[in-house]
């Protein structure tokens, strides 16, 4: 089938948002004396908010009740809102851009698919608030990744089927959830290993899409 629309996850593959998470849990894991590290933090990459606390209270030395956990994710996410007010056009990717621009030309509609409540405020930092045909994010799901959600809502709000769309993810889950919603996908950064993806590249100004439009 040929591809019609390009769904894009956003952290780590339009913008880099890893180091303003990593901070955000880091910070709040270490007021609660929670040991966190970056590879912890790697096992967060396209989970949800509160997904990503359960995986940081592994190593809680006490138990939380839902409110304190529901506390603890708010807490997270303030940090984290300070920190992406810092972001910019300079922090989007390499080859973000270019291949708008490549899309855009050959008539291929474009969409966020992004597990993150935070989309909004993201694109708005770094000038891309209007670049899409669609946006599906955490705010209109109830299941993130690697559930096919966003993804079928992404296709859904493009108008199209799910196997006339590509998915372009850095996460195993992201991945996973592209081929549980039937649609091909394109593996950049930590996911360009991952054996399920259609399509690998070390980022997007490697993904090579004019041979990946014309298979």
């Amino acid at each position: 089938m040929k591809i019609l629309g390009v769904i894009f996850d956003l952290d780590g593959v339009i913008v880099s948002t890893d180091n303003c998470h990593y901070l955000a849990w880091k910070r709040m894991a270490d007021e609660e004396g929670i040991y966190f590290d970056r590879k912890i933090n790697e096992r967060l990459r396209g989970v949800s908010r509160m997904e990503s606390l359960e995986i940081v209270l592994e190593r809680a030395q006490k138990s939380y009740t839902a409110e304190q956990k529901q506390a603890l994710a708010q807490r997270k996410n303030d940090y984290y809102v300070e920190l992406i007010k810092s972001l910019s056009k300079a922090d989007i990717l390499s080859g973000a851009l270019d291949t708008f621009e490549l899309l855009r030309r050959r008539g291929i509609k474009i969409a966020i698919g992004s597990s993150s409540k935070n989309t909004p405020l993201i694109l708005k930092q770094i000038g891309l608030e209007n670049a899409f045909d669609a946006v599906a994010d955490g705010n209109a799901i109830t299941h993130s990744k690697p559930d096919p959600e966003v993804f079928l809502l992404g296709a859904k709000l493009l108008g199209l089927p799910p196997e006339n769309c590509l998915v372009v993810e850095d996460a195993d889950a992201g991945i996973e959830a592209a081929v549980a919603g039937g649609m091909r996908a394109l593996g950049v950064g930590s996911a360009a290993g991952n054996p399920n993806a259609t399509y690998s590249a070390e980022n997007l100004a490697k993904a090579g899409f004019e041979t990946i439009l014309a298979d």
